[in-house]
């Protein structure tokens, strides 16, 4: 059964969605993580003005996403919410906590330590369980009668636990990448300190994984094996890593953003050359997920040509207004009040 051109095109902006949400929510989250490993009142203010105009937009296309699956591929929401209902939940709480954060710390100089510690440990939890989601995947979903046929722990098997790990990792390094470039000072250098490292641990996870899965039925299951020409893309993910950590290792400000950006498009690349024609590795195809032809072409007519270009205007209009190095905004009403 072949996909018609309309669930084609849903599932490539969903792919889209995909890229830009994990670049753009993954720098943010990123930020977040770095933020409980300061104490340093100074940075944690200058983090949350780096990312203080953006966060909130960024995760407009989670919400694509997951609209985007329920209106267009229901089969695949049903089963992800099956597979991952607890992941979910532990995102949902954790994007509640980020967000209290942002309108609280400045409120309660007493309550400030639980603010903080929310908004760390609520990134860090966003970003494991979206990587554990990943590995879990990898490992293939089990499916009966296009229902999930696993348990609810599933995506606390090892492999999920050491995916969801790299991406905690790989997070971090979008992050200090990005207050690299919006920040300066000692921040930055601070900054450029930590993407090294960064850069060698989120290679280590890789290859561990690698290693991991090397004799894994998932392998077997997937594609790998008529698309070779999949592991350029690994390849790229890997030089991309590496030419951050040299950006930062020379000081230049906007290449290690650019680069680990392109890591995670590649590492993106190289999962949909996995799966692909799969939604719900190894078990529904995109033919087999898409709702009515009615259905997507009524979804196409209003989001497709109106939602989502709208969406799109927002987000390229909110960073070219507020390029350029972040300036101190937030808690600042709240400082000259005291």
């Amino acid at each position: 059964m072949e996909a018609s051109n309309l669930a084609l095109f849903w599932a490539g902006v969903i792919a889209f969605a995909i890229i830009v949400y994990v670049i753009l929510d993954g720098f943010d989250l990123g930020v977040g993580i770095l933020f409980g490993t300061t104490r340093d009142d100074e940075h944690r203010r200058d983090m949350m003005d780096a990312i203080a105009p953006f966060w909130d937009g960024n995760e407009t296309w989670l919400v694509i996403i997951g609209a985007g699956l329920f209106a267009a591929f229901p089969v695949v929401y049903a089963v992800f919410l099956g597979a991952f209902y607890i992941p979910v939940l532990l995102l949902l709480f954790g994007l509640i906590f980020r967000g209290v954060a942002f309108e609280f710390r400045y409120r309660s100089e007493r309550m400030r330590w639980l603010w903080d510690w929310g908004f760390a440990i609520g990134s860090a939890v966003v970003a494991f369980v979206q990587g554990a989601a990943v590995g879990t995947m990898i490992e293939g979903i089990p499916v009966a009668n296009n229902q999930y046929a696993g348990g609810p722990f599933e995506w606390l098997a090892p492999f999920p636990v050491l995916t969801g790990v790299g991406l905690v990792l790989g997070y971090s390094l979008l992050g200090a990448a990005w207050l690299v470039l919006k920040t300066g000072g000692t921040l930055q250098s601070w900054a450029y300190a930590r993407i090294p490292w960064l850069g060698g641990a989120t290679v280590a996870v890789i290859v561990i994984a690698i290693i991991f899965t090397l004799d894994r039925s998932a392998i077997a299951q997937s594609h790998w094996g008529e698309r070779p020409w999949g592991i350029v893309f690994a390849i790229v993910a890997l030089l991309a890593v590496a030419a951050a950590v040299m950006g930062a290792l020379r000081r230049r400000e906007v290449q290690p953003f650019v680069m680990t950006s392109v890591f995670f498009a590649a590492a993106f690349l190289t999962l949909a050359t996995l799966f692909w024609p799969h939604m719900v590795p190894y078990a529904i195809t995109v033919a087999n997920a898409a709702a009515p032809q009615a259905s997507l072409e009524f979804l196409f007519w209003g989001a497709g040509l109106f939602v989502l270009p709208v969406i799109l205007a927002y987000t390229v209009a909110v960073y070219w207004i507020f390029r350029g190095k972040a300036r101190r905004y937030y808690g600042t009403d709240v400082a000259q009040q005291r």
